[in-house]
């Protein structure tokens, strides 16, 4: 088996068929049947199977990729460390991060990134899920990842600034007088949440059970701009970091009393290169509004 091989099965599982496939890796079409079909001998195994809607990976084929994608992202950031020099850094950087946080300070430590190093590709999820986040660390996929502190904070973890946490509300709401928004004067509105598995619905749920407040459900979102657009439009009010508000809305947001925010951390691969370190370095000089000594008690990171 070879990483060429790897390659070509991931690229088959992302496309939905060989032909796409091999469009994308510029290859001619029978090379990439040939490589899956050599691959799937040598495994005695069938990766894939036909359906109308093309192809599919089977349970194994699925279990299979699982470890190809391990071994090409390792690949990847081998060839990247060796070629890597003080002004040529190249290779793939992937980076995750958890909704709502970092919202304009990693688009920024990103982009002044490609500047210094135009051959580094990088890759960005943004995953919503606590769960899928560290299912996508355990699969060593992740270079890096910008996410909220919680009670599995690793120990190792950097801690970056603190978030502070707004609440947005409609066009011509009554509290758009007010310079802070006391959360008891939101009792009786209805919430724009987001996934139940969410950090962001997580923090919204911790934070109202503080005040001794059950939100009402107006809509559930996963987004963090949609979850702005629809407050803007008097669906209902929703809590979430103020980096998070687009420029457009920053007129609808409203620091709340007692001030909250969230601690935002960076955790790094252990063997991370420099790529990381220099987008650490980065994300360190960024702006960070939220105040430390107005973080939240249970989210403290040493």
């Amino acid at each position: 088996m070879s990483l060429r091989q790897y390659e070509y099965a991931l690229a088959v599982a992302e496309e939905g068929s060989v032909t796409a496939a091999a469009e994308r890796l510029h290859v001619a079409q029978p090379s990439v049947s040939q490589q899956i079909r050599g691959l799937e001998r040598e495994l005695g195994v069938k990766l894939f199977a036909r359906t109308p809607t093309g192809l599919v990976p089977t349970t194994v084929g699925r279990a299979f990729l699982r470890e190809a994608e391990i071994a090409v992202s390792a690949s990847r950031r081998a060839r990247a460390t060796a070629r890597a020099g003080a002004e040529d850094l190249v290779g793939e950087l992937v980076v995750a991060v958890q909704m709502g946080f970092g919202t304009r300070q990693l688009p920024r430590a990103l982009g002044e990134l490609r500047r210094r190093f135009p051959r580094l590709e990088i890759t960005v999820f943004e995953e919503p899920s606590a769960t899928e986040l560290d299912r996508l660390c355990r699969r060593g996929a992740l270079d890096f990842a910008l996410m909220a502190a919680c009670d599995r904070t690793p120990s190792d973890a950097h801690h970056l600034g603190d978030e502070e946490l707004v609440v947005v509300l409609g066009e011509g709401h009554p509290r758009l007088g007010s310079k802070r928004v006391e959360l008891r004067d939101l009792e009786s509105e209805p919430w724009v949440r987001f996934d139940r598995d969410s950090t962001l619905d997580a923090v919204l749920l911790e934070v109202l059970r503080d005040d001794g407040l059950a939100p009402a459900t107006a809509a559930r979102v996963s987004q963090a701009a949609t979850a702005v657009r629809w407050a803007a439009q008097g669906l209902g009010v929703t809590l979430l970091p103020a980096s998070a508000v687009p420029p457009e809305h920053e007129h609808l947001a409203r620091p709340v009393s007692p001030a909250l925010s969230r601690p935002v951390i960076a955790v790094v691969r252990q063997d991370g290169g420099p790529a990381e370190t220099a987008l650490l370095d980065l994300l360190r000089h960024e702006n960070w509004p939220g105040s430390v000594r107005e973080r939240l008690t249970l989210s403290r990171v040493s």
